[in-house]
């Protein structure tokens, strides 16, 4: 992998264009056959935003002021269009626009609730669209509008571009015959790498400079404002979480009630995250298999580590003599290891990655070409279903100070491997990945305290192998008004997908602003 680190891939993949309903249908008709005006009519149907109408600088009044138009996109779901500025360091500059989908409260409504999956690069927008009921329990349903939006980059909003399809496939699946950690490989990721970003930069433009975290959060505060919200609901989700500590930072007078499950560790650098996922996946790598081999129909046999023996040598063996998928593309180190972790994101997926291993350990590489598709968001007719990949690198590269130092670099590459022999050299040299970007970094890694901040709740998971469980611990104990809920359990976040204990937990807080007295450890 060449990224600072593992994505969340927590929505669906799949698509629903706007329909018009049959109930909306024999509305329109009603009203063109009572009425002389129509237009006005319908106009009065069409909902809007009410916008807070707070005081804001006077370049940001425009903004502020906008009125959300919501149109039908899907099934008792509504979509609008939000402008913010390019750049708010200079708000004349320009520009973007904000892509929204809404699920309105069916019951007495608290307030709209903003939701973001996690990436960065995950598409708040479809998340709702796609996925309403694993984002959130029929409680928040009820008392929430539930509102997703794409961030600032990424796919429905004013979005990072940079290859096309066919070059995509050649950047993730081209095979470098050259040894892993060698002089010549580092040359070949780096020069790789730089000239993915020119390419951005050319596709992309002056917004490839602006798509960094905290400029998010303040499209956050613009959100809440245009929706008619005093105060932000959030829900943030993995790299969500990061997002919604951000704007907690920024502004702790206009917390309301943020949940951010699966935490990142704001002080944590590009080694720090890759160290700690490369332990935290090698953890689920661990539970997956004493689960496998306590069942029928396990690809392994003996022990766990005589299993996780087995796995490292099936890595070094593609890394040096890749399996030809029926498409012609290659399965290396890199690709298969994508399609090992992919599925340790949840325990529901480890039978699937059961039949993945077992068809790889026969020469086949077509599942594991399937399995990394999902990561990356390809569908398999070979078109990318989204800019995740461009969005990811491009948040990251502005949010994660880079080294350009090769020494330090194999230093940490083999600090990361002794931690994790099986995984590290995968989850090493991610320096790289930015080395040669278009622009620096515009962060550098700091504790986030919110001081004076409503309270926040941090939710993290035991066996989180994505966003291990001391991130959680660690922004808690950062914010002024964290509270650490804890799930003793195995995958990638837990409200919604865990137990009644989180549920519950999160669903009193964000209705009732109920906050536990103590940990539940759920």
């Amino acid at each position: 992998m060449s990224a600072p680190h593992i994505r969340s891939r927590t929505t669906s993949r799949g698509r629903r264009g706007a329909t018009l309903t049959v109930t909306v249908a024999a509305a329109v008709a009603a009203l063109l056959t009572l009425s002389g005006c129509v237009p006005s009519l319908l106009a009065q149907e069409k909902p809007v935003s009410t916008p807070t109408g707070e005081q804001v600088a006077p370049e940001l009044e425009p903004f502020y002021s906008q009125v959300l138009e919501w149109d039908g996109c899907g099934e008792g779901m509504t979509c609008a269009t939000a402008k913010a500025p390019l750049d708010w360091s200079d708000p004349g500059a320009g520009e973007i626009e904000l892509a929204l989908s809404r699920h309105s409260a069916t019951g007495d409504k608290v307030g709209s609730l903003l939701l973001n999956p996690g990436g960065p690069g995950g598409s708040g927008y479809d998340f709702v669209i796609d996925s309403l009921d694993f984002a959130v329990g029929e409680p928040l349903k009820q008392r929430f509008d539930v509102v997703g939006f794409d961030p600032r980059g990424v796919n429905r909003s004013t979005a990072v571009a940079c290859y096309d399809a066919a070059a995509m496939d050649e950047f993730l699946f081209g095979v470098d015959p050259a040894e892993r950690g060698s002089d010549e490989w580092i040359e070949n990721r780096g020069a790789a790498n730089a000239a993915f970003g020119e390419a951005c930069l050319d596709e992309t433009g002056d917004l490839l400079a602006n798509v960094d975290t905290e400029s998010a959060a303040r499209d956050l505060d613009l959100l809440r404002a245009v929706l008619g919200d005093d105060e932000l609901n959030y829900l943030g989700f993995s790299y969500g979480t990061f997002l919604g500590a951000t704007y907690a930072e920024l502004y702790p007078d206009k917390v309301g009630r943020l949940v951010l499950d699966g935490a990142l560790d704001p002080t944590a650098s590009t080694f720090d995250v890759n160290k700690a996922q490369a332990v935290g996946f090698e953890g689920a790598l661990e539970a997956y298999l004493e689960n496998c081999l306590a069942g029928d129909e396990c690809p392994f046999s003996g022990t766990v580590d005589d299993s996780v023996d087995e796995i490292g040598r099936l890595l070094a063996s593609v890394d040096v003599s890749p399996l030809r998928g029926s498409d012609g593309r290659m399965v290396d180190g890199d690709t298969l290891f994508t399609a090992i972790i992919y599925p340790l994101y949840s325990p529901e997926s480890w039978p699937f990655l059961s039949e993945m291993l077992a068809a790889t350990m026969f020469g086949d590489g077509d599942a594991a070409l399937s399995f990394a598709d999902g990561y990356h968001g390809r569908d398999a007719d070979g078109t990318y279903l989204d800019n995740s990949t461009e969005a990811f690198r491009s948040i990251n590269c502005l949010d994660y100070p880079t080294q350009v130092d090769v020494e330090v670099m194999r230093e940490e590459a083999a600090e990361i491997a002794a931690a994790a022999p099986t995984f590290g050299p995968y989850m090493s040299y991610d320096d790289l990945t930015c080395n040669g970007w278009p622009h620096e970094s515009t962060r550098e890694p700091a504790e986030i305290h919110a001081e004076g901040a409503a309270p926040i709740m941090v939710v993290g998971t035991t066996g989180d192998p994505a966003t291990p469980y001391e991130w959680s611990v660690a922004l808690a104990d950062q914010l002024e008004s964290g509270v650490l809920v804890t799930y003793e359990g195995e995958g990638h976040t837990a409200y919604n997908k865990s137990n009644a204990c989180v549920s519950d937990a999160v669903e009193s807080y964000l209705i009732d602003g109920t906050v536990p007295s103590s940990d539940p450890k759920c």
